[in-house]
């Protein structure tokens, strides 16, 4: 697809790689080729889910700290948004995403996996937020989704230390879901992807957007959200298949079209 960012489908699946050698920094370039990956990964029918991919020796060491040492406050005041865009239009993909992490997700790689839906670590992985270190704070979302995923008191804790998480504590915290050996975390990952190939589409999307919208508002603003997404349903052909397979057949034999 690009340079530094490669995607591919596969029976249903499209994986998001970084390929930038030899620790996928993020440079402005990736973060662009990213936002295009996530359009892609969006628009198209055929995808039903996405994994998100380093490679098999690190996931994405943070961002390109030479590139970002000569900037200034105006500039970074004009390149922020963009950063912080980049990284949404992952997270605002509207089918499930599961980032399989391997070796280091630190700083904006760190905030990358976070834009995921859920998280598969290998057991050598390790992640942090060290920006502290560099005399700044998380700017791709590591203040935000970081507390909202693992709670207040342990993303101060991660984001105030800048330290690095090793995969059991990473598990241990809500940070990584699940961890397997090195070699397999893409398989898993892929394999937990590939479930949703013949599920409900506009179902699923309604479901990642009640809960992540609903994540950010009152709970009776969430239960709004979540009610107008429900009722809006009964007007896909899928509701109608899955009912009607329901009678007739029992749960999870549905054969859904995404429409």
């Amino acid at each position: 697809m690009g340079e530094f960012v490669k995607f591919e489908v596969a029976d249903g699946v499209a994986t998001i790689r970084l390929d930038r050698p030899k620790m996928n920094a993020l440079s402005r370039a990736v973060q662009e080729e990213l936002r295009a990956a996530a359009k892609e990964a969006t628009q198209r029918d055929d995808v039903k889910a996405v994994v998100l991919y380093g490679g098999e020796r690190v996931f994405a060491a943070g961002a390109d700290v030479k590139e970002m040492a000569t900037m200034s406050h105006t500039d970074m005041v004009k390149e922020s948004g963009d950063l912080q865009s980049a990284f949404t239009a992952i997270a605002q993909i509207p089918k499930p995403v599961v980032a399989a992490v391997t070796g280091y997700a630190l700083g904006g790689g760190c905030e990358l996996a976070l834009c995921a839906d859920v998280r598969f670590a290998a057991d050598n992985a390790t992640f942090g937020q060290p920006e502290i270190l560099l005399g700044i704070i998380p700017g791709a979302g590591g203040t935000q989704r970081l507390s909202r995923l693992v709670g207040p008191s342990k993303a101060k804790d991660l984001i105030f230390t800048g330290r690095f998480v090793k995969a059991d504590e990473a598990l241990r915290i809500g940070l990584a879901d699940q961890l397997f050996p090195a070699d397999e975390v893409y398989d898993r990952a892929v394999e937990w992807a590939r479930q949703f190939a013949n599920a409900a589409t506009y179902a699923l999307r309604a479901a990642k957007e009640s809960v992540d919208r609903g994540l950010e508002v009152d709970l009776v603003t969430g239960l709004e959200i979540e009610r107008q997404q429900f009722a809006a349903l009964f007007a896909t052909e899928d509701r109608s298949i899955g009912m009607e397979s329901f009678v007739e057949s029992g749960p999870g034999k549905a054969q859904f079209v995404g429409r």
